[in-house]
């Protein structure tokens, strides 16, 4: 009688999809992620919000080879983080939990809004805000019962205190200075103009971009490197502080020691935005407790499909932000 190879452990499928693609890994609850792929292109977009087809046809490869590398038996529970989740979610609610079956065979799954998976990431499954900011700003906050949202409506209506404001705000003060306007800084003028040529020829350059969001927040660290010693830069990078701390006490717990954490690649231009920013937050949110991010939205996305192996997830759930089908609830 011949024994049977030992079963191999059950897994986890953690995905996260933004504007650079997606990125996927396989793990277990016990050691975490073992395998990690990404796919260099974005999940289309439509009339019916983000394309659950089109995600499917990247993802299904990707996590049968991973699965293959991380020597899991089979998939339990999957959980993707999506931007634009909130807005743009609905064919996802409706058709990606029964596709992971079909093609995965995962039972367990859950959709969540990025800002979701930046908390997780962060915070895990604590009460408390996270501040994510890169390009644009948003600020999200729980005390596990439910969440609360602040800001995030994009770099037209808002995103204060984000990038592609501060870029945006920095390039005024550079058009004040080329006009002759009270307001005005030379020293940005001098690095708009580097980087993006004559004054006169930048609307053109600039409005019918479709990334023009993106092209402002590159301006942001020309505005962080003139801060030490330009009034104006310094100035711009207090107010969007203020912009992130408003955001930032909407949505913290107003009880207890909740967490506060910083997650995006905005804050990596320093001590000249974070050490207002760090003043703000003290001064609006004194029982709070600051500490580091403990990880990306991937990271978030891992630590949510490990929980949902044990067949329930500690931070609320919510249609539009973290999102389990009915018939997989407690």
């Amino acid at each position: 009688m011949t024994d049977r190879p030992a079963a191999g452990p059950v897994g986890f499928l953690a995905v996260d999809s933004g504007g650079s693609g997606i990125r996927a890994v396989v793990g277990t609850p016990g050691r975490g992620p073992l395998a990690e792929r990404r796919s260099p292109v974005p999940v289309r977009t439509g009339e019916r919000g983000i394309d659950p087809a089109h995600l499917m046809e990247q993802l299904v490869p990707m996590a049968r080879a991973l699965v293959a590398e991380a020597g899991v038996e089979r998939l339990a529970s999957a959980v993707v983080g999506a931007a634009g989740f909130a807005t743009l979610g609905d064919a996802l609610r409706a058709e990606l939990p029964g596709a992971l079956a079909r093609e995965l065979g995962v039972r367990e799954v859950a959709l969540a809004a990025d800002a979701v998976t930046a908390y997780a990431g962060a915070l895990g499954s604590r009460p408390g805000a996270v501040i994510a900011a890169g390009t644009g700003m948003i600020a999200l906050g729980t005390d596990l019962a439910a969440w609360r949202r602040a800001d995030g409506w994009g770099h037209l209506l808002g995103d204060c205190g984000g990038g592609a404001w501060i870029g945006r705000a920095g390039l005024e003060a550079a058009l004040r200075a080329h006009d002759g306007r009270d307001g005005g800084s030379a020293a940005l003028l001098g690095r708009a103009e580097e980087a993006f040529g004559p004054m006169p020829e930048l609307p053109g350059r600039l409005y019918p971009r479709p990334d023009r969001a993106a092209v402002l927040a590159s301006f942001a660290p020309q505005v962080a490197a003139c801060a030490a010693d330009d009034p104006v830069a310094a100035g711009v990078l207090r107010a969007a502080a203020r912009h992130i701390a408003e955001s930032a006490a909407a949505v913290c717990p107003p009880e207890g020691e909740p967490l506060i954490a910083l997650t995006g690649g905005l804050f990596k231009t320093g001590e000249p935005l974070l050490v207002p920013l760090e003043r703000e937050l003290t001064a609006r949110l004194p029982h709070a407790r600051r500490v580091t991010a403990e990880g990306d939205p991937l990271h978030g996305c891992a630590l949510l499909a490990a929980e949902l192996v044990g067949g329930a997830l500690a931070l609320p759930g919510d249609e539009k932000m973290l999102y389990v089908p009915p018939a997989q609830r407690d």
